[in-house]
């Protein structure tokens, strides 16, 4: 019996195998063509864990023949960093794949930065973080940023489908595939954990894979397939559910999970500096505040004393108020853009720096609201198409109850508030 993992047998090697990111791998897009001329750039590689950041590498340099050389920012330093660039120094077009490239600090950057600069090796570093935050912005200015996206339901199936098809120890045990919602739901959109939960659930002894079966083999084994690092995501899932359910208990008990398993204070502050906004807003602005201010504070203390500073803000997130309009209403407003693309600014809310512009009415009838009574002046902001439409729908809460009160004393029946 193989000891590889399923996900690791099941790799594909060129571009057209690879589900999902057809975006970035379909024909006419810049990797592609970049790859057919042999030149690629020097990049990141952005999206979620179990997307294909690493396996894209991997196909890289399989097809461009390149020599390569793999880091892990996790248990590499600068030392191994300087090795891999005097052996490029002899050779052509090296090829550094480093994962986790936002963990490395600001010199582990800055010993990468000269090599990329000069061409000595062509860097693809792989994050699930936001790298404009993340990598320094000398270094990510001399790399592309490609965006991968979370596989979709019927992406992942197929990746079920193919293993089931393709994979040599599964073809022996006659797999029948009835029921895939336990599987996605557990893997949680990541496709490495998918295969190896699938080959979990065969190694069972049935034939046949059931919500059931998946779910009873996880509750079992869940720690046998979650060893290479994936737990965290788990982890920082349930502590942010956890603050959005207001259980301040639940959110400190994940909160030391993630402490004792050393994980980075500015990756928790982060989490709950997102949560502030996207599931309190408006219930409570102090949220934001909060957060924003112990994101700042734990950059500078690390441990151990930062454990207090994020269990003061975990507890006050679960216990604030909640509110997701903020977040809803980027959304809406977001899907409308997409739907009705570039809509014309009106003319009354243009900016009008020219004579020439002035003549075309730029600007005209424009009011000026600190001119009418409490300071507003009731006239038109949204182009044509979108009039009347309220993206901003103030939750049910103290405050933002508050908000709709003030909308409605302004806009009346307008916007339905």
């Amino acid at each position: 019996m193989s000891t590889t993992p399923l996900a690791e047998r099941m790799r594909p090697t060129i571009l057209d195998d690879i589900v999902g990111q057809e975006h970035i791998t379909g024909q006419g897009s810049i990797l592609r063509s970049a790859m057919d001329q042999g030149r690629i750039p020097s990049m990141i590689l952005w999206g979620p864990p179990g997307v294909g950041k690493t396996t894209l590498a991997n196909v890289i340099t399989q097809t461009l023949h390149a020599p390569y050389f793999q880091l892990s920012a996790i248990s590499s330093g600068v030392k191994e960093l300087r090795e891999v660039i005097e052996q490029a120094k002899s050779t052509t077009g090296t090829v550094l794949f480093i994962d986790e490239i936002h963990r490395f600090n600001k010199s582990q950057q800055d010993a990468l930065l000269g090599a990329v600069e000069k061409g000595v090796i062509r860097l693809i570093g792989a994050t699930t973080e936001n790298p404009f935050f993340e990598v320094n912005s000398a270094l990510l200015s001399r790399c592309q940023v490609f965006i991968l996206k979370a596989l979709e339901e019927q992406q992942l199936i197929n990746l079920l489908q193919q293993a089931i098809a393709k994979d040599l120890l599964l073809q022996t045990k006659k797999i029948e595939l009835k029921e895939t919602a336990a599987l996605i739901n557990i893997s949680g959109g990541d496709g490495r954990k998918l295969l190896n939960l699938l080959e979990l659930v065969a190694q069972s002894g049935d034939s046949i894979i059931t919500d059931a079966l998946v779910m009873k083999v996880a509750q079992q084994k869940i720690a046998l397939y979650d060893k290479s690092g994936e737990q965290h995501y788990d982890i920082v899932s349930a502590f942010i559910k956890s603050m959005r359910g207001s259980d301040p208990n639940g959110a400190v008990y994940w909160l030391a999970r993630m402490i004792e398993g050393g994980e980075d204070v500015k990756f928790i502050a982060r989490r709950m500096l997102i949560f502030a906004s996207e599931d309190i807003g408006n219930a409570n602005p102090n949220a934001l505040l909060l957060a924003n201010t112990t994101f700042d504070a734990v950059s500078k203390i690390g441990y151990p004393e930062s454990r207090i500073i994020l269990s003061q803000c975990a507890t006050y997130l679960a216990s604030s108020a909640k509110s997701n309009a903020a977040y809803e209403a980027i959304a809406k407003a977001q899907h409308a853009v997409k739907q009705l693309g570039d809509l014309s600014v009106p003319l009354h809310l243009r900016n009008a720096p020219t004579q020439l512009m002035k003549q075309m009415d730029y600007g005209k009838n424009y009011q000026y609201s600190h001119l009418g009574e409490g300071n507003f002046i009731e006239q038109e902001y949204l182009p044509d198409p979108l009039k009347n439409s309220a993206f901003y729908i103030p939750g049910n809460n103290a405050r933002e109850n508050e908000l709709r009160k003030f909308l409605k004393e302004r806009w009346k029946g307008k916007y339905g508030y």
